[in-house]
């Protein structure tokens, strides 16, 4: 039997494939650590997930923003403040925010054939401080990368970028949980990165042409730079930001990050439900989201930051403990300066707004 199409038969052959987008969270909307992050002086993960910063020079506040590109449907953006200038780093020194990607879910680009995929990253950029900026493509399985630069014309205003870099047919990305490909946004580098000829061509990595011609970002605390909407697929041509619903954005956050009460945004909020295993331990039956790898515990530890609530009366102490045998199981219990009775149910809550427990399996 024939089948009709409607509508423009020009479009009907058109197919845009889910999760096209490689970037988790390009659209800023997860942020399970927290909205704000001040004081950033060394490398970590803040506010918005997925997204690594990493500051060699200066200090920071690094924030979950409503400020965005206006028609675009983006609602957050991750921003960038420096709230210590540098204006004279030193040689080695570099910013960088990036998000690293497991070789298991790029096998489809073909690194490393003759049939390697081109790749094509947009975003939405905006910063006080004008020039060019570089972004780098760094694939740290083979040690080779490629830099690309981008010019922010028009101060405080939000510009649409697009980059294009040919597919890459030396070196495969591992087919495995562990980081492969980062995507790397440099907002300051020393003159060992700068020195040389920008390598716009995959090549094995030489330091001096990496990032030629970037901007210091951390030379005046006048300056920000917020970005959203970063997109990375596989083709030379950049399609319109792929928006995912706000569940299935948490849960490929999940799998790298999850927090599992935060004080900081609910100073009783409850951990789960559990009872005295015995003395000295409650053992406690949470189910967490499946893990990129065996997760470790994160947590802010101080006397009283946690209580077990119970039948008539309340145990409070100072930490929790896990232990993981592997990515998706593990056991969760109190620290050593809890008492109680064998068999009693009830549960853990935070006691304290300082006090968080999270899982951190990222990369």
């Amino acid at each position: 039997m024939a089948i009709t199409r409607i509508g423009n038969p020009a479009l009907a052959d058109v197919r845009e494939p889910n999760f096209r987008n490689i970037i988790i969270n390009g659209d800023m909307s997860q942020a399970q650590r927290g909205t704000s992050t001040a004081s950033v002086t060394s490398q970590g993960y803040h506010a918005c997930d997925r997204f690594n910063f990493n500051p060699q020079v200066g200090t920071y506040t690094i924030s979950q923003s409503t400020t965005v590109p206006s028609g675009q449907g983006f609602a957050k953006s991750l921003k960038v403040d420096v709230t210590t200038a540098n204006a004279s780093p030193g040689a080695s020194t570099y910013v960088i925010l990036s998000q690293r990607m497991e070789g298991q879910n790029l096998q489809y680009l073909k690194k490393g054939t003759s049939s390697a995929e081109s790749l094509t990253l947009s975003f939405w950029v905006r910063s006080a401080k004008t020039g060019t900026y570089i972004v780098e493509f760094y694939d740290s399985d083979n040690t080779r990368q490629i830099s690309k630069s981008y010019t922010i014309s028009s101060a405080d205003t939000w510009e649409k970028k697009t980059i294009t870099i040919d597919g890459d047919t030396t070196g495969a990305f591992d087919n495995d949980n562990a980081g492969s490909l980062n995507v790397q946004f440099i907002l300051q580098a020393g003159t060992t990165y700068t020195s040389g000829t920008l390598n716009t061509s995959w090549n094995s990595v030489t330091n001096a042409n990496r990032f030629v011609g970037q901007v210091n970002l951390a030379d005046s605390t006048s300056n920000e730079w917020y970005v959203t909407g970063i997109q990375l697929e596989a083709g030379s041509v950049a399609s319109d930001f792929e928006f995912l619903p706000h569940d299935v954005n948490k849960n490929r956050c999940l799998r790298y990050y999850e927090m599992m009460a935060d004080g900081r945004q609910d100073a009783d909020a409850v951990i789960a439900l559990g009872f005295v295993y015995q003395t000295n331990v409650i053992s406690l039956a949470y189910q967490w989201h499946p893990k990129r790898s065996t997760p470790s515990i994160s947590q802010s530890s101080g006397t009283n930051y946690f209580r077990y609530q119970r039948d008539g009366g309340t145990e409070d102490f100072d930490s929790i403990k896990i232990y993981i045998p592997n990515a998706n199981t593990g056991l969760i219990y109190s620290d050593d300066n809890f008492t109680g009775t064998d068999d009693e149910n009830g549960w853990v809550q935070i006691n304290n707004a300082a006090a968080y427990v999270a899982l951190d399996a990222e990369l």
